[in-house]
């Protein structure tokens, strides 16, 4: 395959993962999610789908640096990226969906946990793909707090 190929299934895979993520979300955020306790450190809700697109982005060009390397580590790198992708897609249908924090949590732990081992697979293979997952560990490291204190002011 093409590095040209893989750069746009790169780029576009973790945006539809965030979709439909998004899909659940928005039928909670003008309900539910409206009626419980926040603590006052929660940001604006515009300024998730911004973030969010952000994010995918970099994750995308992180996981296209790690796929068109040669190194020996890269089947495990994207199967790492796999598994981070998809605790971050059911994240979503956790919280919002079960409308359920403490599953939110349940599941944001982990989803750290393999936003830093990916980080650190990273490395080794391409600086710069490792370099791009840090403000996703920021931001999730973020929500993790905010997910937790949901769950303890409710």
């Amino acid at each position: 395959m093409n590095n040209t190929l893989k750069l746009i299934i790169s780029i576009v895979l973790p945006q539809v993962a965030g979709g439909l993520g998004a899909l659940v979300t928005i039928s909670s955020v003008g309900s539910w999610y409206q009626t419980i306790n926040k603590p006052s450190f929660t940001p604006p809700s515009w300024l998730f789908g911004p973030a969010w697109t952000t994010l995918y982005l970099l994750m995308g060009i992180a996981m296209f640096l790690i796929w068109k390397s040669d190194h020996s580590l890269k089947k495990t790198a994207l199967w790492l990226f796999g598994i981070q992708l998809f605790l971050n897609g059911i994240w979503s249908p956790a919280f919002f969906g079960l409308e359920s924090p403490i599953l939110g949590l349940v599941v944001i732990v982990p989803l750290w946990v393999m936003i830093l081992v990916c980080i650190k697979v990273f490395f080794p293979i391409n600086k710069v793909a490792a370099y791009l997952m840090i403000p996703y560990l920021m931001w999730v490291s973020f929500a993790t707090a905010l997910n937790a204190s949901i769950w303890y002011l409710n």
